[in-house]
């Protein structure tokens, strides 16, 4: 149990901190989508030594399915996260993850006819209030007109795509283990990424130090978050996992003030602890 909650945290931290560098990489100009493909690329060269050991038995037709729509959820879940965060702010963008289970609550109505309980709705209320608070600060207020922002936008797609993901991963998990999981992971991610790349021709990017000091911490950021992410999955259910994930809420708050400026820190911090404690109702209610 103590393995598993210190694989929480490294996942908690090591997902907030990359997503700082990500910021700071678009704001030099760098596309979400090169930042996205440098850091699955570099993670499959660490996986060599793995792979050369495969047990090529494992590779079923229904392992590979899940890793391909895995590999191809995470792709857009990043890429969308990067784009988001290239336009708004960190502090704002981080705690709309809390949504992730009122999307699956609402997806459980519609599609698998789950009616929510009473604690469901307290729970989504939770939510929503803590989320007042937080777009309270923004210009177009807790309004249908943040919805038009591209960044709000982008990272409401980037929270399905990754919700969508995790059920592939648990998936190739069972089916495998950790690290084949994780290999897959890279596999495909940098395949999609390096589709989209090149269909956008955005293969074209100044380098200096900076960018490739923050665009190697990027990849050694995700590489712990995702690998501690497969370990937790492993060894929780996912829902629970996920529900502890939504901490990074508080930590995102932070950061961004901390790394950009980033203002009105207490009410976005007030705002998130709500959401968050709405969103872990609602995952483990369920």
């Amino acid at each position: 149990m103590i393995v598993t909650s210190i694989a929480v945290l490294i996942r908690i931290f090591s997902n907030s901190m990359s997503n700082v560098y990500q910021k700071q990489l678009t704001a030099k100009g760098v596309s979400p989508f090169f930042i996205n493909f440098v850091m699955y690329f570099g993670l499959c060269i660490c996986c060599i030594p793995f792979v050369l050991n495969l047990n090529p038995d494992i590779f079923t037709f229904k392992l590979l399915l899940n890793a391909l729509l895995g590999g191809l959820c995470g792709a857009l879940g990043n890429t969308f996260l990067v784009k988001a965060l290239e336009r708004g702010e960190l502090s704002v963008l981080g705690p709309i993850n809390a949504y992730k289970s009122v999307v699956a609550m609402i997806a459980g109505i519609f599609l698998l006819k789950e009616l929510p309980s009473t604690i469901g709705i307290l729970a989504i209320a939770l939510v929503i209030v803590g989320s007042y608070f937080i777009f309270d600060t923004q210009q177009e207020g807790f309004s249908l007109k943040l919805l038009k922002r591209k960044d709000i936008q982008y990272r409401i797609y980037a929270l399905i795509f990754t919700a969508i993901e995790a059920v592939f991963i648990k998936n190739v998990i069972v089916q495998s283990d950790i690290m084949t999981s994780f290999f897959f992971w890279c596999l495909f991610g940098m395949i999609f990424t390096f589709l989209f790349v090149t269909v956008r021709g955005e293969f074209k990017i100044c380098i200096n130090k900076f960018i490739l000091s923050r665009l190697l911490l990027v990849t050694i950021l995700m590489g712990f978050m995702q690998y501690s992410t497969n370990f937790v999955f492993e060894r929780m259910n996912v829902s629970y996992a996920l529900a502890l994930f939504q901490l990074s809420a508080i930590l995102s708050v932070l950061f961004g003030w901390k790394y950009f400026k980033e203002t009105q820190v207490r009410k976005k911090l007030f705002g998130s602890i709500i959401m968050v404690i709405g969103a872990v109702i609602l995952i483990l209610w369920k």
